[in-house]
């Protein structure tokens, strides 16, 4: 992976972002290092690790590691068990490992553990978190466990440390006052976590209570010990250095996923296995230095973009910044109550359980492994509820592997149709194995003899019983003066056993309905082939019909998560022609692009007389809205509209209002005019079409408020060129203006400038 070149631009950028990650760092380190049961200065040293090694080793750029809270449980665990320089050396082994799995290129098999569990780990940490915090909130000691916690709340309720327990609510109260600020106001540049710490502070120390509060090292490293060999039973050691190894590590990689999806315009692609190899070297010189494990934090991450920053660098520094502030400022850190961390740690753990995650596991229907994980880790410890989490999504996934759906649609004809057969419909869905026999071949014998029937078979494994017992029943059925069709949507599993080909089962794409066009779909009858040709209407309305039996059904989880709110990546802009289907070139679903077609991809200029707003509304909305970052304009081979601009106009002259339109084609025109053809053996159509993607991101950057977003690296112009022909795109260069192949693996899209 390729760093971006540092430049004075970028280098502001990152600085400012900078103090701003470290302002929430701060904070957060003292409080998870509180929570953890191990020495302050432990938060801090990983916080410095975690933006120095991790920062320049890792390979995600904006990532910010550091002390998470996701580890809380798992290092007050192993402090209570091992004690805290053992833990340390866990640590450090910890790091080893990841950087060994980095090395082996294992980093996306880490992401195979189901979102569910993982989810379902954080909420129950923070359940843990919000129990033992809250008796710290209230002046008092947590409890070894979540439960003890729990029991012992109604006494700590009833006697709480007045003091402590002023202080934990004001922090709270300002955490949440902040949080609804206005967006834009100058105070949300200052992370909330800052003044709620800094005013709990102050107001302990102006009032002289007497409370408890975070105790330093004379120095930072000042009570340094060489970490210790942990005691114990050898396979509990190595379950803990692998806990604090996998656990880590997983959060990492999916807060790195998180951070690359968000990445503005020009920034590198993370790089999972050195982000792997990242976080294991800061580990092991967090451990080795006698800090908390760290991981990536989504927190500071996001923070760190919303600031603005560019580069690593920003991640440097704030590791740069916390170490100063430790050499020295710890007088002014030792003010800080304890209930204030607490409350912290209380809203950081209710954030951790995240109720918009649960609505959308709820549609994928995993919220059970994420209610089974949540409860084990609070009831039974971290390792053991990912266990449960675990086991239940098998659970769920083995069920899901062998539901089966099966329903049929039986069409009679009415007595004015003629001796026409009754059409039978039927669907099979899902895996179709022996245990599903009974219920297909139950179903099937419901057939009247002599039915013309269409078997759709969208299953992903049909084994030989299954095979047997469908094979039998169609050869009894067309034995009787049937008709069976059976079309397979999924993979050829009963065209490969009725032919004998024993090779992989392989996709069918003359079955793949969702991209044919009508004319294509299905394979006619003679009767349907003697009967009158049906209305465009009608057929319409036999695709919604196909639709909602074959599709609406597949899509429906996709669709209820879209249905509140859209936020599409991408703005295509795209000629109407009925040819250009952009779902299908860019293989994208709902959601994912926010679509412009008008006749010849056209985006009138900037200030134009012949006045039409229509495209410069949509890329309006597009960019200032929906927060869209690129902009693709994409043209194809034999364009009518470019047609027509060839031909002077003269085809169309008749048509006022597609006349007035093309008018906007005209620098495309004159670009072509004026471009030499010596050296293309391209037709003049062609060389037009193309040309026209050029003039139309050229016609973009006349806006100027687009074209200063777009100068600044914050929206990305793409031109693509779809030859109908051949069924190819293909990518604009800007820098030679030619269209090239896409390669198989893509680089960064280029940025027209």
């Amino acid at each position: 992976m390729t760093s971006k070149p540092l430049n004075v631009s970028t280098f502001r950028r990152d600085f400012l972002a900078s103090f701003v990650v470290f302002l929430v760092a701060i904070p957060l380190s003292l409080g998870i290092a509180v929570a953890s049961g191990a020495p302050v200065a432990a938060g801090l040293i990983a916080a410095v690790v975690g933006g120095v090694v991790a920062g320049l080793i890792g390979g995600s750029p904006l990532q910010v590691s550091g002390p998470a809270a996701g580890l809380t449980v798992i290092v007050a665990e192993l402090v209570q068990t091992y004690g805290w320089r053992a833990t340390c050396t866990i640590t450090l082994l910890g790091g080893l490992l990841q950087v060994a799995l980095g090395a082996s290129k294992v980093a996306r098999t880490a992401l195979a553990v189901s979102p569910a569990v993982v989810h379902g780990m954080l909420a129950g940490v923070g359940v843990v978190l919000v129990l033992a915090q809250v008796h710290v909130l209230l002046g008092g000691s947590p409890q070894q466990s979540a439960l003890d916690n729990l029991g012992e709340l109604p006494g700590q309720l009833a006697a709480p440390n007045t003091h402590s327990a002023l202080l934990g609510t004001l922090t709270v109260l300002v955490l949440l006052f902040w949080s609804r600020l206005p967006s834009t106001g100058p105070l949300r540049l200052i992370p909330g976590p800052l003044p709620a710490i800094a005013l709990a502070t102050l107001t302990a120390w102006s009032l002289g209570w007497d409370i408890r509060r975070v105790e330093l090292p004379d120095s930072l490293f000042g009570g340094w010990d060489a970490p210790a060999l942990p005691e114990g039973p050898p396979l509990g050691i190595v379950g803990a250095v692998l806990s604090v190894a996998l656990v880590a590590a997983v959060e990492s990689l999916l807060c790195s996923v998180a951070v690359d999806r968000r990445r503005p315009a020009g920034v590198p692609r993370a790089d999972l296995d050195r982000d792997l190899l990242g976080q294991g070297a800061g580990n092991a010189v967090s451990g080795l230095l006698g800090g908390l494990p760290i991981a990536g934090v989504i927190v500071r991450s996001t923070a760190n973009m919303e600031a603005g920053a560019r580069s690593r660098t920003s991640t440097v520094l704030h590791g740069v910044w916390v170490l100063v502030l430790a050499l020295s400022c710890g007088p002014v850190i030792e003010q800080v109550p304890l209930s204030a961390l607490a409350a912290l740690l209380v809203v950081l753990g209710v954030r951790l359980i995240d109720t918009a995650r649960i609505r959308d596991l709820r549609h994928h229907r995993e919220a059970p492994a994420y209610f089974a994980t949540l409860v084990g880790v609070v009831v039974l410890g971290l390792g053991e509820g990912v266990l449960v989490g675990i086991a239940v999504m098998g659970v769920l996934a083995l069920r899901r592997l062998t539901r089966l759906s099966v329903r049929a649609e039986h069409l009679f004809p009415e007595p004015e149709d003629g001796p026409v057969p009754i059409r039978t419909h039927v669907v099979v869905e899902g895996t179709l194995t022996f245990l599903g026999v009974p219920k297909v071949t139950r179903l099937l014998q419901e057939v009247p003899p002599g039915a013309s029937v269409d078997l759709d078979l969208n299953v992903d494994f049909m084994d030989h019983a299954a095979f047997d017992a469908i094979h039998q029943w169609r050869l009894a059925h067309e034995r009787q003066g049937g008709r069976v069709d059976i079309d397979e949507v999924h993979e050829a599993w009963y065209e490969r056993a009725v032919t004998g080909d024993m090779s992989s089962p392989r996709k069918s794409p003359p079955s793949a309905r969702w991209w044919a066009p009508w004319a294509n779909r299905r394979r006619r009858s003679e009767e349907e082939l003697d009967a009158p040709e049906v209305s465009p209407a009608a057929v319409l309305l036999d695709g919604v019909r196909e639709y909602h039996g074959r599709t609406a059904r597949l899509v429906r989880p996709i669709m209820a998560e879209l249905a509140m709110e859209q936020k599409p990546q991408h703005l295509f802009i795209t000629c109407v022609d009925s040819r250009i289907v952009p779902n299908i070139i860019t293989a994208s679903g709902p959601g994912d692009l926010f679509i412009n077609r008008n006749v010849g991809a056209l985006v009138p200029r900037y200030g134009s007389r012949t006045r039409d707003d229509s495209v410069a509304a949509t890329v309006e909305y597009a960019t200032n809205v929906l927060d869209i970052r690129t902009i693709t304009v994409c043209g194809h081979s034999n364009c009518g509209a470019m047609a027509a601009l060839l031909a002077g106009g003269t085809e169309v002259e008749h048509l006022s209002g597609l006349s007035r339109w093309l008018k906007h084609g005209n620098h495309s025109l004159a670009r072509f005019l004026a471009t030499d053809p010596s050296g293309e053996d391209a037709p003049p159509l062609t060389r037009l079409c193309k040309i026209n993607v050029m003039q139309q991101l050229d016609n973009l950057l006349t806006y100027p408020w687009l074209r200063k977003r777009v100068e600044s690296g914050e929206i990305e112009l793409v031109g693509l060129y779809l030859d109908l022909q051949s069924a190819n795109v293909e990518i604009l260069d800007r820098a030679t203006g030619a269209f090239m192949p896409v390669p198989d693996d893509a680089p960064q899209a280029r940025t027209a400038t």
